[in-house]
C-alpha cells in the first residue's frame, strides 16, 4: 500500500524532485532544513518542515537522530534519502528500520556490501562481473602493494578503498614514483574517510565511464533501464551525461545490462541503483571491453536522462517498490526512445580550476520547460549559494529524437540560461557541447583536460555591439529616473526633470566609461531627437531601442537589430548577448549622483562583506542620513545610510549573512521633495 506521508532527508534540487513526484501520487511530504536553508525552495514545496540544526551539514543533514526525531513528530511512514548525505549510510538505514520507518532505498546489508570498494570487487568477481586487473586484498604492506603494482603494470591507479569524489586517488606512471604516491594517497584517504586502506587497478588511459541503471523489488525481480555515458568529467566528477551511450552496440548494451543485474542480485538489492563500468576503446570510437568499477546504492544525480528516454518516473518506482509493490514493468517491456543530455549548472569558475563561487543569485532566467526541455533545481532568484553545500544551481536536461537533435536543443537551452550574482559554468558547458570531440562522440574521461585550450579560452571582450547595448540600458535608465523625478516634482517643466544631456553652449552628450577586467572603454552618447549617436571604439553609429515586456532589451544599431538581456547590480552590468555573458563595470560620477537622488530604487553593498546589524524594519519611514545597515568588510565597519527622507520597502539580508559587492541590501523609496 502506498505511503500517506514520507520525509525527505535531503535538500536542494533532489528534495524538490522527490516532493514533486510524491505529491503527484497523493503522498504528503515532510522537509528537513538547516538554519541556512530556512527559506529554501524545498521547504516551501513541502507540506510541513522541521529545522534540524545549524548550517554545517555535520550539524544538520548528517544528524540521523535529528532527522528521525522529525519523522517521529510528523508521523512520516518512510524516509527518502535522496543522494549524498546519509543516502548510502547503512547505519542510518538500520536506524530507520529500528524506528519503524521504511528506508526508501536498498537494505542496509546491500549498502554495506558495496561500501568498501575492495569487498565490492570480491563480490562482483564471484558473481562473474568483469573486473579491471588489480589488487583488492586486505594486506596493506607497502612492499606488497609495490609488488602488486609491478605485476599489474604501469600506469596503475591507487584508489582509497572507502573513497569517492576523486579523493584518495593517484595515477602512477612508473615504479620509481609508486612509494611516494602510495603514502600521499593513504594520508588523504585517512583524512577524508578515516580509512587509509587502498586498492590498485590497471589505469586505462582513455576509458569511457558508462553506467547501468538497475532496479529490483522485494519479490525477486530485477531489471536494467539501459545505460548512461558519464565520461565527461572535471576533477573526477561528472559534469555532462547522456543516454543512451553513443556508439555502443546492442550486444554490448545487453552484456553490460545483464552484468549489472547479476551484480544487484548478488547482494540482494532492492530499489534504484547504478552499476558503474569503465570501458576500453574498441573499434573506432565504440566502447570496447568493460569492467566493473563500483555500485552506487542510491538514485543518481543524472537519473533524469534515463527518465527522458524511457518515459518513466524513477522516483515513483522507488516509492512503489519501497511500499512492497512489484516492479511496474518487465525487461521485455522497456524500450529506448530518442536521446537525452543533462548538463549540471554549477556556481563555479572554470577559469580558476572550477573553484566554487558563493553569493546571492540576483537574476535567474531559464529556458521554458517543455517535453524537450526539463529543469531540476532547488534555487530561485534571491537565494544564496553558500559554502556549506554543493554549489549546484540546476540540472538542465534536454531530449530529442536523436543525438544531433538533442545537441542542438542543449546548445539553444544553454544560451538561454542566465545567472547573475555568482560565477557559473554555463558558458563552459556551451563550449563543451559544440567542441568536435564531444559532438563526434569521441568520449573518454580525459576529454576536458585534452581540449582545455578550446574549452577555457580567455574571456570574450566586449565589442561595439555589447558596449552599445550596455550604453542603451544606462541611457534608458537615466530617462526613467528623470521622468520619475519630474512626476514627483511641483514643476514638471523644470530642466532637472529632463534626460537629454543638455549643457549650456555645448553639444548635448553623456560619457559612459565601461571597465572589463583591466580594459577601460569610453562611450560618448550624443542626444538626438528619438535616438542617440554613439562614439564607439569602431566609429560613430546611431542607436535607439526599448525594454520589452519580458525584460529583454531590443536595440537598433545602425541597420542591425540586437536582442539581449542586461542586468544591473550596483555598478556592474551583465550583458547576455548571443549566448555569451559580458560583465562590465560602469564608471560615471554623474550617474552615481543621479542614482542617489532617484525617486525609488535600492541600496547596494559597496564591497563584499558580512551584515552585522540591521537598524531598520520593512515599512519604516526614515529621514535622510538615517543608518540602515552596518556591514563588516576587511575588518572595518561600513554604515549604509538613507539617501533622503523615504520608506524602507524591504530588507534582503539578515544579520550574519555574507553579501557580494553590488548586492541589493534593501529596497528604498524616496519621498518627493
Amino acid at each position: 500500500m502506498m505511503f500517506s506521508k514520507i520525509l525527505i532527508a535531503n535538500r536542494g534540487e533532489i528534495a524538490c524532485r522527490v516532493i514533486r513526484t510524491a505529491q503527484r501520487l497523493g503522498v504528503k511530504c515532510v522537509a528537513v532544513y538547516s538554519e541556512a536553508d530556512a527559506g529554501a525552495l524545498h521547504v516551501d514545496l513541502a507540506d510541513e518542515a522541521y529545522c534540524i540544526g545549524p548550517a554545517a551539514a555535520r550539524d544538520s543533514y548528517l544528524r540521523g537522530e535529528a532527522i528521525l526525531e522529525a519523522a517521529r513528530k510528523s508521523g512520516a511512514e518512510g524516509v527518502h534519502p535522496g543522494y549524498g548525505f546519509l543516502s548510502e549510510n547503512a547505519d542510518f538505514a538500520d536506524a530507520c528500520a529500528q524506528a519503524g520507518l521504511v528506508f526508501i532505498g536498498p537494505p542496509a546489508a546491500a549498502i554495506r556490501a558495496m561500501g568498501s570498494k575492495s569487498a565490492a570487487k570480491d563480490i562482483m568477481g564471484k558473481a562473474g562481473v568483469p573486473l579491471v586487473p588489480g589488487y583488492h586484498g586486505e594486506s596493506q604492506e607497502a612492499a606488497l602493494l609495490q609488488r602488486e603494482a609491478d605485476r599489474i603494470g604501469y600506469p596503475v591507479l591507487i584508489k582509497a578503498s572507502a573513497g569517492g569524489g576523486g579523493k584518495g586517488m593517484r595515477i602512477v606512471d612508473q615504479a620509481a614514483d609508486f612509494a611516494a604516491a602510495l603514502a600521499s594517497c593513504q594520508r588523504e584517504s585517512k583524512a577524508s574517510f578515516g580509512d587509509a586502506r587502498v586498492l590498485l587497478e590497471k589505469y586505462l588511459t582513455r576509458p569511457r565511464h558508462i553506467e547501468i541503471q538497475v532496479f529490483a523489488d522485494t519479490q525477486g525481480n530485477a531489471l536494467y533501464l539501459f545505460e548512461r555515458d558519464c565520461s565527461v568529467q572535471r576533477r573526477h566528477q561528472k559534469v555532462l551525461e547522456e543516454a543512451p551511450a553513443p556508439l555502443i552496440s546492442q550486444a554490448r548494451r545487453n552484456s553490460m545490462g545483464e552484468a549489472a543485474v547479476a551484480a544487484a542480485k548478488a547482494i540482494g538489492y532492492v530499489g534504484a541503483g547504478t552499476v558503474e563500468f569503465i570501458a576500453e576503446p574498441g573499434e573506432g570510437k565504440r566502447a570496447g571491453t568493460f569492467y566493473f568499477m563500483e555500485m552506487n546504492t542510491r538514485l543518481q544525480v543524472e537519473h533524469p536522462v534515463t527518465e527522458m528516454i524511457t518515459g518513466l518516473d524513477l522516483v515513483e518506482w522507488q516509492l512503489r517498490v519501497a511500499a512492497g509493490e512489484a516492479l511496474p514493468r518487465t525487461q521485455d517491456e522497456l524500450t529506448i526512445n530518442g536521446h537525452a543530455l543533462e548538463a549540471r549548472i554549477y556556481a563555479e569558475d572554470p577559469a580558476k580550476n572550477f573553484l566554487p563561487s558563493t553569493g546571492r543569485i540576483t537574476h535567474l532566467a531559464t529556458p521554458a520547460e517543455s517535453r524537450h526541455v526539463r529543469i531540476d533545481t532547488g534555487v530561485r532568484a534571491g537565494d544564496a549559494i553558500t559554502p556549506f553545500y554543493d554549489p549546484m544551481i540546476a540540472k538542465l536536461i534536454v531530449w530529442d529524437a536523436d543525438r544531433p537533435a538533442a545537441l542542438a536543443r542543449m546548445r539553444s537551452a544553454l544560451a538561454q540560461f542566465q545567472v547573475v550574482g555568482v560565477t557559473t559554468n554555463t558558458e563552459f558547458l556551451a563550449r563543451l557541447v559544440v567542441c568536435e570531440a564531444f559532438a563526434t562522440a569521441d568520449l573518454d574521461t580525459g576529454l576536458i583536460e585534452r581540449n582545455r585550450a578550446e574549452l577555457l579560452p580567455a574571456p570574450a571582450l566586449a565589442g561595439d555591439e555589447v558596449l552599445a547595448l550596455a550604453a542603451l540600458a544606462e541611457l534608458l535608465a537615466i530617462e526613467q529616473r528623470a521622468q520619475a523625478r519630474a512626476a514627483g516634482s511641483g514643476d514638471p517643466c523644470s530642466p532637472w526633470g529632463t534626460s537629454d544631456g543638455w549643457r549650456l553652449n555645448q553639444d548635448n552628450h553623456h560619457i559612459l566609461v565601461f571597465r572589463q577586467g583591466e580594459r577601460e572603454q569610453a562611450v560618448t552618447a550624443h542626444y538626438r531627437p528619438g535616438r542617440y549617436e554613439l562614439e564607439l571604439p569602431g566609429g560613430r553609429q546611431t542607436l535607439s531601442g526599448a525594454w520589452q515586456k519580458d525584460g529583454s532589451l531590443t536595440a537598433w544599431l545602425e541597420d542591425r537589430v540586437l536582442q539581449a538581456n542586461v542586468v544591473r547590480s550596483g555598478t556592474m552590468l551583465d550583458v547576455f548577448f548571443r549566448g555569451t555573458r559580458y560583465r562590465l563595470e560602469l564608471h560615471d560620477p554623474a550617474l552615481h549622483e543621479i542614482e542617489t537622488d532617484a525617486h525609488s530604487g535600492s541600496l547596494a553593498a559597496p564591497m563584499p562583506g558580512k551584515v552585522i546589524a540591521v537598524l531598520c524594519t520593512a515599512g519604516a519611514k526614515v529621514a535622510k542620513g538615517t543608518p540602515l545597515i552596518i556591514l563588516e568588510a576587511m575588518k572595518m565597519e561600513h554604515t549604509i545610510i538613507a539617501p533622503g527622507r523615504g520608506t524602507v520597502k524591504d530588507i534582503h539580508y539578515k544579520v550574519g549573512e555574507q553579501v557580494a559587492e553590488g548586492a541589493e541590501l534593501l529596497g528604498f523609496e524616496l519621498e518627493p521633495d
